[in-house]
């Protein structure tokens, strides 16, 4: 796979669409460090619930009654839910978050324009999200408990909210998190999603896949919003539009960072 694969992914993306993808394989007693990461688009898009792992992972530390962070936190992870994600988000403060993303991760992302309460629309880069999961994977291996319990929620998110992506990484035992949205004011659906692939030790590698795919059509658009508005889901619209080109990137992802032929 490798370039070539990239390659013919992104040669076949209509016009107005963004895909990015990356990828991090590192750890002591491993082989060197390496990283992969390709765009075409958009150098930046939002991240939908993305980054909802990272969200519980932070705010642990700010919340003293640990039993209420979980029954937030917990399914903020596994079923991807906003109500308990924007809990977590509004209780501890945005600012709060994503600096302390910024102290474990070194990765440093801004609030959104206009209203802050909007956790997903915080905008990020493949790249970025591939070195923030990595830094999670690597706490956890180093005895946060916390970050153990997050990536042990992603290895039991299930069904539709999946996207394919063990079976296209053929990693069964991988934490997942997919993010996916197509908001009023924009003329795409985003569908993205992480994964984070057992190795062993501090070793960690980290699979990341964004997709903004356009979605003008009238009908096709009335039925998104109207979905949402009564709390159906949409993942079967987004596998439709991009799972096919969301699971090609991550596959071709993995095998340049030749994980597979490592120990």
């Amino acid at each position: 796979m490798g370039v070539v694969a990239f390659d013919e992914l992104l040669r076949g993306l209509h016009q107005g669409a963004s895909a990015q993808a990356a990828g991090i394989r590192r750890g002591y007693g491993g082989p060197p460090a390496r990283a992969v990461s390709v765009r075409c688009g958009l150098a930046r898009l939002r991240c939908a619930s993305l980054l909802k792992p990272l969200y519980a992972w932070v705010t642990a530390a700010h919340i003293p009654d640990a039993e209420r962070w979980r029954r937030h936190a917990e399914p903020a992870v596994v079923v991807s839910s906003n109500l308990d994600t924007l809990n977590l988000w509004l209780a501890v403060g945005p600012r709060v978050i994503l600096d302390g993303i910024y102290q474990r991760t070194g990765v440093v992302w801004a609030l959104p324009n206009g209203d802050p309460s909007r956790f997903g629309s915080v905008e990020v880069s493949a790249e970025e999200v591939a070195t923030a999961y990595a830094a999670l994977a690597q706490a956890a291996v180093a005895g946060d408990p916390v970050a153990g319990t997050i990536l042990d929620w992603m290895r039991t998110v299930k069904g539709d909210q999946t996207f394919g992506a063990r079976e296209a990484l053929r990693s069964p035992e991988a934490g997942v998190k997919c993010g996916w949205y197509g908001a009023p004011d924009e003329t795409c659906l985003r569908t993205h999603a992480v994964a984070v692939l057992p190795r062993g030790g501090t070793r960690a590698t980290v699979v990341v896949g964004m997709t903004a795919q356009p979605y003008t059509g009238a009908h096709d658009r009335e039925t998104y919003v109207s979905r949402i508005a009564d709390g159906l889901s949409v993942e079967g619209e987004h596998e439709r539009v991009a799972g096919e080109l969301l699971r090609g990137l991550m596959r071709a992802t993995l095998s340049e960072l030749g994980h597979d032929r490592q120990p």
